[in-house]
């Protein structure tokens, strides 16, 4: 080699040595130049990252909860559900769907998995979109306690120093319990103890393992994934978690075969509450919430407080389902009026899944499904077939006859405009125990109360058909005209002024003109036009008379009677001392009725209703308890235990031989009293019906007093209501005797006596009176004349109190 050519390759390699030294010296100078930002960036980061002492001392805001005497959650009340649980009480196979569907490496990383990392990266470059995250349960929990989730290169670093400081403090099992509890799942659930009950109704200890799946596959969107929003995405979701726990090695192939193929029920298709309480409280939890809140206010919404209830759940859902029975009932009975809307249906629009459910999912947000009334849209209809589409997967052929009866006038081929059933029309589905049906969303309402007399514990509370139309409590917020079961009080006021229950009573028709009522002319009728010349005062009370009840309360004096009934609780003003009060024409609450009833089941003593048992802190420390007045105290005996004894044999009688008959012959008990009413032109139906250890109180009538219809009486309508929901409450205990007579009275040729009115002495007979000079007494003529609304002089009136009058 030349000379000239060494010189040359020694410059060329002397250029090269220089190039890489100073290459090494920059990167050098680089490297160490971030050391020190990244350095300096946590030493100024670092002491302003927040202090962990919400986890670590993790209280979490626990809503108002409201409970049932036996411990069954009925209802949640504040921003957020949570059921915080111990983590070693979180079933190891939700902790395996988390990780599968979330960290499966979650104990092997330090907080952050670089494998996770690039393998999400991969993965996305693959499908050219974010199909992968790669944060780690401890970045998400970082988020989730202290930062927002706002997308910037700031937040993303704080999350990685945070991501570290908790790994650093925090154990990995401390960690995977605060995220398993905290974190948030759609429907205002934190935590999956809360979501379980959200959506399956169940402890998080009891799920399956296809639910645990679908509730771990949540979390990544939890407003598209959730059961209830979106049922066939969740499931999809669950599909790949329990797909990925497979991969794992987590569950083996028979475990996956049988998860796949479980049929999971969400409880808002089942027609439980939202929120998936066990039993349908929603009524009575609502109360137990307003009566907590007048006393502590806003406070109570997040100090963790627990209601606990005098509610038996297994009453309480016999209830639910006895109104909802009965209004349904009613509801099928009537003309059907037509579909809830319209919707435009593409032919052949079934063939395309995504875009039939698209059209059901908008249906659903508008005419969403209420309890067990669940939403469907027609897609074919002809008189012997009609096809609704739940979900593109969940079409409903219906061909029963009867079932299809019930909207026969809506097939046929000239059925009214706005009344045919055609394709898109939106309709409410109804399965009963032999097919599914179409019914109309009812607009009748109905309640049922019951308490113990012992004491007034409500046992079970159902405010009308579905608690979300409007939360109006019938129970204690619906004043209406009680009717003919209002009668008792009448009676029970008389036998204390010398009347007994073989009293001759005249049964003839009277009239009085304007001048006598000072309001409008008053010609009160028995039903049907039917009068008899003398009834005893029992055989009055048993067929439900009405001239029989207006002479009682004209010959003790209508004063007397207002004020003898506010003794059993009821409102002095809202029963006016006139003679329509004497057919129920006054204003009562069916919790009121309840309450006044009891009277007569507990021996004369008032009972105050009462809902709320005692209440406890977070720390189940009792701050309130109720004391409640029992029976058998004499500061809260009412009315003489003589008039008790012989009504409640009186109101026994009419439950087995006069208009209640059919409760004792259905129950097949004789323990029975009660009593049926329906004011004028059926406005409201009612039965009033107890034992001595349970009162009852049904009422069916429309929120804008409208008649029921013709021929729909107490006895036909609310009757049943009554008798499905004691058919359970009394299933199993014993028939319990009328017991020894009280001191003072006797019993003398099949009739009662009391000591200071024996024979001879009692009023035996309460005859005609001409002028009725007792027909208003103090009463000022705006209150006569609002008793006399829509007074009917007709035969339009029925079987137990045909002549009432238009509530005040």
């Amino acid at each position: 080699m030349s000379s000239s050519a060494q010189t040359s390759t020694k410059r060329s390699g002397s250029w090269l040595r220089r190039f890489i030294v100073k290459s090494i010296v920059v990167l050098t100078g680089l490297a160490v130049s971030g050391v020190l930002l990244v350095v300096l960036a946590l030493a100024l980061a670092w002491p302003n990252l927040p202090d962990l002492t919400a986890m670590t001392d993790y209280r979490p805001r626990i809503p108002l909860r409201i409970y049932t005497a036996d411990k069954v959650l009925i209802g949640e009340f504040g921003e957020e559900r949570r059921n915080v649980m111990p983590f070693n009480e979180i079933p190891d196979v939700m902790k395996s769907a988390l990780l599968a569907a979330e960290d499966d490496r979650f104990y092997q990383h330090g907080g952050i998995d670089l494998r996770g990392v690039a393998r999400a990266a991969i993965m996305n470059m693959v499908s050219m979109r974010k199909s992968q995250g790669a944060s780690t349960i401890t970045m998400q929990l970082a988020r989730n306690f202290y930062l927002s989730s706002e997308k910037t290169y700031t937040r993303k670093f704080y999350e990685l120093l945070l991501t570290f400081k908790i790994e650093a403090t925090l154990t990995k099992d401390q960690i995977l319990d605060l995220y398993m509890n905290q974190i948030y799942l759609g429907h205002r659930s934190y935590g999956f103890p809360a979501a379980s009950r959200t959506y399956f109704g169940k402890s998080l200890t009891e799920v399956t393992l296809a639910e645990a799946a679908m509730l771990a596959g949540i979390q990544r969107a939890p407003s598209r994934y959730n059961p209830i929003t979106n049922f066939a995405e969740s499931t999809r979701q669950q599909q790949g978690v329990l797909r990925r726990m497979l991969d794992l090695g987590y569950i083996t192939q028979d475990e996956y075969d049988t998860a796949r193929a479980q049929k999971i029920e969400i409880r808002s298709a089942l027609g439980t509450p939202a929120g998936g309480y066990a039993i349908h409280g929603e009524y009575a939890a609502e109360l137990a919430r307003q009566l907590l809140y007048n006393v502590y206010q806003d406070n109570i919404y997040s100090r963790g407080f627990n209601i606990y209830t005098t509610i038996n759940s297994k009453d309480q859902e016999a209830a639910y389902l006895s109104v909802r029975d009965g209004i349904l009932n009613y509801t099928r009975r009537k003309p059907f009026p037509g579909p809830e809307g319209q919707v435009s249906l593409a032919e052949g629009i079934e063939q395309d899944a995504d875009a039939l459910n698209d059209i059901l999912d908008d249906v659903q947000r508008n005419y969403p499904d209420t309890g067990d009334l669940l939403t469907g849209v027609v897609l074919s209809a002809s008189p012997t077939k009609l096809t609704v589409a739940r979900s593109a997967d969940n079409i409903i052929d219906i061909t029963d006859k009867r079932a299809l009866g019930i909207v026969a006038r809506a097939l046929v081929p000239n059925a009214a405009e706005g009344q045919r059933l055609s394709r898109g029309s939106v309709v409410y589905l109804f399965k009963n125990p032999e097919s599914w049906e179409v019914v109309n969303m009812p607009a009748v309402q109905a309640a049922l109360v019951a308490i113990r007399p012992q004491d007034g514990a409500i046992q079970a509370m159902v405010g009308g058909f579905h608690f979300a139309d409007g939360k109006f409590n019938r129970v204690t917020q619906a004043w209406r005209q009680p009717g003919s079961a209002f009668k008792p009080f009448i009676y029970a006021s008389s036998l204390e002024k010398g009347l007994t229950p073989g009293t001759q009573i005249a049964d003839t028709p009277f009239q009085l003109t304007r001048e006598q009522t000072g309001s409008r002319a008053w010609n009160p009728k028995n039903y049907g036009g039917r009068y008899e010349p003398m009834l005893t005062m029992r055989q009055g009370l048993y067929k439900s008379k009405n001239m029989v009840s207006i002479r009682i309360m004209q010959a003790v004096g209508p004063q007397y009677v207002q004020d003898y009934i506010t003794r059993f609780g009821f409102d002095r003003e809202r029963n006016p001392a006139v003679l329509p009060l004497a057919l129920g024409a006054g204003s009562v609450t069916p919790l009121q009725l309840a309450g006044a009833y009891s009277v007569f089941a507990n021996g004369g003593y008032k009972v105050q209703p009462y809902l709320i048992d005692y209440v406890t802190d977070s720390n189940d420390q009792v701050v309130m308890r109720a004391k409640p007045v029992v029976a058998g105290d004499s500061k809260a005996q009412v009315i003489d235990p003589r008039t008790a004894y012989v009504m409640n044999d009186m109101l026994r009688g009419v439950a087995t031989s006069g208009t209640g008959a059919r409760a004792s012959a259905t129950l097949k008990r004789n323990d029975i009293g009660g009593k049926t009413g329906t004011t004028n032109n059926s406005l409201d139906a009612w039965f009033a019906g107890y034992t001595p250890d349970l009162v009852s109180i049904a009422w069916m009538g429309f929120d804008r007093p409208q008649s029921l219809g013709s021929g729909e009486t107490g006895g036909g309508i609310s009757m049943p209501i009554w008798i499905n929901f004691m058919r359970e409450a009394l299933a199993g205990k014993p028939n319990v005797p009328l017991g020894p007579m009280p001191s003072g009275l006797t019993k003398t040729n099949g009739d009662y006596y009391y000591s200071e009115f024996p024979p001879g002495v009692a009023i035996e007979r309460v005859g005609l009176s001409s002028a009725m000079d007792n027909f208003v007494s103090d009463v000022p003529d705006d209150g006569i004349n609002s008793l006399l609304q829509g007074l009917q002089n007709d035969d339009n009136v029925y079987d137990d109190s045909p002549q009432t009058f238009a509530q005040p």
